[in-house]
């Protein structure tokens, strides 16, 4: 390895050689360092590039080139070449050539400025562990040696860090642990190393690790489909049906001999009354006729129906009764549907159903009563939600959203409406009533309009079916509104000019662009659902931003002053 670090501080010293102070050969071993700085930007460099084909899939086979070349290119590579430089130059103090050529050699006897002799300089002194553990220097050396030996080691950690960070974006940090731990390694056993040749190779490492960010940057991060699809489960893999087995032929049982039957005289019976067919009706929903229910407010009226606020006298609770205004059949298997997908929810995030009941006007769902406000009243009395806030909100309700996808429940109308923020300011998932479980059947009511234009993905303005990136767009979109107020596409005047600019998949022109979510919510309303990051990889990023600013994701989303009553 002597050879390749002797090629490698040629380079350097042919390279740079500026004859001042502190000497030609001091300068190149700084260039030396910046070589040697290269390796690990090379090794995030191939990270990133793994990255694009394989996403966050952190087992197997990209764990393992992940490690490797965190190791290689962090800790073997350096640590090979810094030992072989102070190997190079301790042999030329000792009388040998260290593989350089005699004019070199000779060139590193000059003296310079407070170095002196080069190869004395470089070759003759005590190496890091002895310099820090065993000082013969003054005060004044002790920590000009403890600022090279340990402050620069310590500023070019942050850098690995960071380097490491930019590699792995979009995903998970842990594996960046191969990087830095690497490095950490890689200084522990450089204490060999000559202490000032170490410190003239911090001087060029730590600024080629800095630099080395930007191309890393450039290579840039996994697209959110790579992402989405290394996120998904594996498919279970088919069992081949069992072979039916050969059975031996069995000869058939001899009848056995049956005992002479007696004779009776006729007797006269009854015939059995015909089979009666049963009728194939689902389960009738419990009534009313006992006066259950006793309403105290309404809560909201809208196209569908009227919500109130309501005691259960049987239970002595209070809940939200949601009366349908027409009981035909469609508005029926409505309310059947929305009872069916709450009821196979089980999230804290997400409004509980309790019954589905027959009142004196309508259909009724008997739900949980929260008390609060919505998230549209909210920001249009109050203002939009600060940073902190609004990554509650997604990272809260993505989870709430997730819970319903694995019970294979989507929304379908997700916005600022249906979102319920609580006295406690916690936010909850309500109103469930256009969506539909995976099997069900699609309503075909005419006329009737699936969500809401302004908070409508583009695949649903086209009449594409609903998937959970759609569910993901418009929770996007919902917690754009909830930080400047508007929905992402902007106002229309009408609701079916709002649902042709949906269809269209204009733009969003009207995002928050002093959010630090704007970059997240830009590819959450990505007009291809391919292109959109899942609600995992939303809860992830969202909740690492939140735990480097020392905040957590459960936490209030805003204070909400409960109603006079």
């Amino acid at each position: 390895m002597e050879s390749i670090a002797g090629s490698l501080l040629s380079l350097a010293y042919r390279i740079f050689q500026p004859g001042f102070c502190p000497g030609d050969w001091v300068w190149a071993t700084s260039m030396a360092g910046l070589f040697m700085g290269l390796w690990p930007v090379a090794g995030a460099l191939v990270i990133a590039i793994v990255r694009k084909f394989t996403g966050n899939r952190y087992g197997g086979a990209p764990l393992i080139a992940i490690g490797a070349i965190a190791v290689v290119s962090v800790l073997v590579m350096p640590w090979l070449l810094a030992t072989g430089v102070s190997g190079i130059y301790r042999d030329v103090f000792a009388g040998g050539t260290g593989g350089l050529t005699q004019t070199e050699v000779a060139n590193m006897a000059q003296e310079y400025c407070f170095v002196g002799p080069q190869t004395e300089y470089l070759g003759g002194g005590q190496n890091v562990y002895e310099t820090l553990f065993y000082p013969s220097e003054s005060a004044l050396a002790y920590g000009y040696y403890l600022g090279g030996l340990v402050g620069l080691p310590i500023l070019t950690l942050l850098a690995i860090m960071l380097l490491g960070r930019v590699a792995l974006r979009r995903g998970p940090k842990w594996p960046g642990r191969f990087v830095w731990g690497s490095y950490v390694a890689f200084v522990l056993l450089s204490a060999g190393v000559e202490a000032n040749t170490a410190i003239h190779l911090w001087l060029g490492f730590l600024p080629a690790v800095i630099l080395g960010v930007i191309p890393v940057a450039i290579v840039g991060p996994p697209s959110w489909s790579t992402i989405q699809k290394s996120d998904a489960p594996p498919e279970p893999r088919r069992q081949p049906p069992p072979q039916p087995q050969p059975q031996p032929q069995q000869r058939p049982p001899e009848p056995e001999p049956q005992p002479p039957q007696r004779q009776y005289a006729p007797t006269a019976v009854a015939p059995a009354p015909p089979p009666v067919a049963a009728a194939a009706v689902p389960p009738a929903a419990s009534t009313n006729s006992d006066g259950r229910f006793e309403r105290i407010r309404k809560l909201g009226h809208g196209g569908f129906g009227t919500v109130w606020q309501a005691r259960d006298t049987q239970l002595g609770r209070t809940v939200a009764l949601k009366i349908a205004h027409v009981t035909d059949q469609e508005t029926e298997e409505r309310m059947r549907r929305e009872a069916r997908a709450l009821a196979m929810l089980s999230h804290p995030n997400c409004v509980r159903v309790y019954d589905l009941v027959e009142e004196h006007d309508g259909m009724a769902l008997v739900m949980e009563y929260l008390e609060g406000r919505s998230l549209a009243d909210t920001v249009d009395n109050g203002g939009g939600l600060d940073d902190m806030s609004a990554g509650r909100l997604w990272s809260t309700l993505a989870g709430a959203l997730s819970a319903a996808h694995e019970k294979g429940v989507l929304h379908r109308d997700m916005k600022p409406s249906n979102v319920i923020l609580d006295d406690q300011g916690m936010p909850h998932l309500i109103d469930f009533g256009i969506a539909r479980s995976a099997g069900d059947a699609k309503l075909t009511a005419t006329g009737m309009m699936i969500g809401t234009p302004d908070y409508t993905a583009p695949e649903i303005a086209e009449g594409t079916d609903a998937t959970p990136a759609s569910d993901a767009w418009q929770l996007a979109a919902t917690v754009s509104f909830a930080l400047c107020g508007h929905p992402p596409r902007g106002t229309r005047e009408t609701p079916m000019a709002a649902l042709m600019a949906a269809a269209r998949a204009e733009p969003a022109s009207r995002l928050p662009r002093q959010s630090v979510h704007a970059r997240l919510l830009r590819a959450s309303l990505d007009p291809q659902p391919r292109n959109r990051p899942t609600l995992a990889a939303v809860e992830r990023e969202i909740g690492g931003w939140l735990s480097r600013i020392g905040a957590s994701a459960d936490g209030p989303v805003t204070q909400i002053v409960p109603r006079s009553r």
